[in-house]
């Protein structure tokens, strides 16, 4: 008994260090470029104990590898990974309780696990577009493909101790919502943990559980930074240049109007037109002696007089392949940029939907690709349209491992559009928008709308209570007398 109540007490003790850890690290550099990831094992299984990195070091890809090869090496071979779709380090500070106390939080389930877990592992700060990669290097480790699933369809499955398994939950994250309805969202994903959790204890499996997200939640701070929108010094420094970026501010502007009017790229099968594509631009990049050498393919596939050859494209009911062949791009003779799509009936929302499944570049032989069907879908009848869809800075274009030769690539599209299914007219539908409808700019107006309209109520309610006075003083009257007493 008293070696077991030692035991409980170093756990203890060692998730309350963990979530010390996670919870402190709120000032430590830039949030906004980073996602938490969460590591544990199953009740009474113990990791490979591993050092987390120093306050304020960012964890990159390959140290990521490192992290996960050591922890599945000894560890259990089923792993959960719950992947949400947007978190950063100021939704644990924000909405978990502190000192594990889960009354006041909204991740009972998550600390509940992390206090049963003999070796939890915290990294506070993952590179994201490392995490976006998390995927392909289990993939590689477990050498089996990811099943996504529910916690429903996870009791129908009966798995293995001994057969590796990757199930993927994918939880969502509310874009543009506020604080109150980010925590229900928050609560709810704490639920779906909780209830994958108990069916895996049920079967008596043990697992090694991920908790991670594809990009960070707070993204504001950063996106105007890079735009050159929040820096003062800097706009003191470059006044001098003002007028010359909004003039070549203007030539772009006059060029894209102009570009508008050429015709997408168009694939036929027979007299039909099924696949349709469009970019203002189109960019690739290979890293050569840690730089990066760029091609602009911009003017080979679209604009006035232009017919790239697309010969090894294909469509059908439920698969579209649009292949873009190229010459001497990067030094390399032949060049091809292929884009995969399928399109699949999903019960959850009664329809169909298609997705991009890869893009990939085909070089002298070889082969890099890129996986876009986590962030890149929309319905069957629509087409897809996204400002900017790239393999970096934000990408929705991720190498599927930290082995694939993708790593030496980067592709970039602005004003990115496609369509694979159900093309009518040669003419792109209706588009699904990979943008939010409720921005940080309808946010504000709604609630200083709703500010004033309270004001206003309060004024009309105080208004509304004011009484003349029923009875006036009569000036011909005697006079009120009060006596004085001494």
């Amino acid at each position: 008994m008293a070696t077991e109540r030692i035991l409980h007490l170093r756990r203890i003790t060692t998730s309350l260090a963990v979530l010390l850890v996670l919870f402190s690290t709120i000032n430590t550099g830039n949030c906004d470029a980073q996602v938490p990831l969460v590591l544990w094992a199953s009740e009474g299984v113990s990791l490979p104990s591993q050092s987390p990195p120093t306050a304020g070091h960012i964890v990159g890809q390959q140290q990521l590898a490192a992290y996960l090869e050591k922890a599945l090496s000894a560890g259990p071979r089923n792993v959960l990974l719950f992947l949400q779709d947007k978190m950063s380090i100021e939704d644990f500070t924000m909405y978990a309780g502190a000192f594990g106390n889960k009354q006041d939080s909204v991740f009972p389930n998550l600390e509940g696990a992390l206090m049963s877990s003999l070796s939890p592992l915290v990294l506070p700060a993952v590179s994201w577009p490392a995490s976006n990669a998390v995927i392909g290097q289990l993939q590689d480790h477990l050498e089996t493909s990811p099943l996504y699933m529910d916690a429903d369809t996870l009791s129908q499955l009966r798995l293995n101790a001994s057969s590796p398994a990757l199930l993927v939950f994918r939880l969502p994250y509310g874009v543009g919502a506020d604080l109150m309805s980010a925590k229900e969202i928050l609560s709810g994903n704490d639920e779906v943990i909780g209830q994958v959790l108990s069916v895996m204890k049920t079967q008596s499996v043990p697992y090694t559980a991920i908790y991670t997200a594809l990009r960070p939640s707070r993204e504001a701070a950063s996106l105007s930074m890079d735009a050159g929108l929040g820096g003062g010094r800097s706009l003191l420094q470059a006044r001098g240049g003002y007028k010359e970026r909004e003039r070549e501010r203007e030539r772009q502007r006059k060029i894209n109007e102009k570009a508008l009017i050429h015709r997408p790229v168009e694939y036929k099968e027979g007299e039909d037109t099924c696949i349709l594509l469009w970019a203002k631009s189109l960019t690739v990049s290979i890293l050569r002696s840690g730089r990066w050498e760029d091609h602009d393919l911009t003017s080979d596939t679209f604009g006035e007089g232009v017919s790239p050859k697309l010969h090894g494209s294909s469509c059908d009911q439920t698969k579209s392949r649009l292949v873009l062949n190229y010459e001497n791009v990067l030094g390399h003779r032949s060049f091809k940029l292929i884009f995969a799509m399928g399109q699949r009936h999903y019960k959850v929302s009664a329809r169909r939907w298609f997705t991009l499944d890869v893009v990939e570049l085909e070089y002298d032989g070889a082969k890099a690709a890129f996986n876009g069907s986590r962030n890149i879908y929309a319905p069957a009848e629509y087409s897809y349209r996204c400002e900017s869809v790239t393999s970096f800075r934000w990408p929705l274009l991720v190498p599927r491992s930290s082995k694939d030769p993708a790593n030496q690539w980067r592709i970039s599209f602005e004003d990115f559009q496609i369509q694979g299914f159900n093309v009518s007219g040669g003419d792109f539908s209706y588009a699904s928008d990979c943008a939010g409808f409720f921005t940080p700019g309808i946010w504000m107006g709604l609630m200083t709308s709703l500010l004033m309209v309270l004001v206003l109520t309060y004024g009309l309610n105080m208004i509304m209570q004011l009484r003349t006075m029923d009875r006036f003083d009569d000036p011909k009257g005697p006079a009120i007398s009060v006596p004085l007493t001494e």
